[in-house]
């Protein structure tokens, strides 16, 4: 299992918990399968896995508790299940801390090759535990400053009126974007493309929802959207 991406899987189907744990395995990765959002949390903090896969409607603990469980404790890469693409929960897993989600009923090799852009982007190391991968950002070395927010691009730190800022390696991928091309307007789908490594048109809300939590921890103005075109960062 050392040599495995492990992946920690939480479902209370039974049948669909079985044959998405047969795929993933066959196709190289140790997994940890768990019916339940508690016994799913142990799991957790027991196996440390390389990335979690959770259902949101999950008996004891739903998959969007879980979800903000784990994100208290780790930076781990988190994909939500839904069954309902025009859900609330959708929104409410992205708010908890998610970094992609899944419509159910999904294929395998679909779920297979977004697990692996995920790790992809987040730098798979065991754990998950490894931050931004530095040869794929955007930015190169050096510190960048806007106002009060200074971008450490050889460090991967950011710091906001001289006090560190904690953020998901999801989060530095995006404001890495911003932050090498300051006062220009990136788009949703370049975003996509850029730090979800999507080669095709994707959910529009995970940007929306990520770019809202950036503009919680940097500050509510430095982010400006422009409307019918995407975002920009301010210089």
């Amino acid at each position: 299992m050392a040599d495995q991406t492990h992946v920690l899987f939480v479902e209370d189907d039974d049948v669909i918990r079985e044959a998405t744990q047969l795929a993933l395995e066959r196709d190289g990765f140790a997994v940890t399968a768990m019916p339940d959002g508690v016994s799913g949390l142990e799991a957790f903090r027991t196996n440390r896995p390389d990335i979690a896969l959770l259902d949101v409607m999950v008996p004891g603990m739903d998959g969007v508790s879980l979800c903000r469980r784990i994100r208290d404790e780790s930076t781990v890469p988190v994909i939500m299940l839904s069954a309902r693409a025009d859900s609330i929960d959708v929104v409410l897993g992205l708010e908890a801390g998610a970094d992609d989600y899944v419509t159910k009923p999904f294929d395998g090799a679909v779920l297979v090759a977004r697990i692996r852009a995920v790790l992809r982007r987040f730098g798979h190391a065991s754990g998950g535990e490894r931050g931004v991968d530095e040869a794929d950002t955007a930015a190169t070395g050096g510190v960048l400053a806007f106002g009060d927010l200074a971008v450490d691009t050889d460090g991967m730190e950011v710091r906001r009126a001289g006090q560190p800022v904690a953020l998901t390696p999801t989060e530095m991928r995006l404001l890495l974007e911003f932050s090498s091309a300051p006062g220009t307007v990136l788009s949703r789908d370049k975003l996509l493309e850029r730090v979800w490594d999507y080669g095709w048109g994707g959910d529009t809300r995970v940007v929306d929802v990520h770019v809202q939590r950036l503009r919680q921890k940097i500050g509510q103005d430095r982010i400006e959207t422009v409307r019918g075109f995407g975002y920009k960062l301010k210089a």
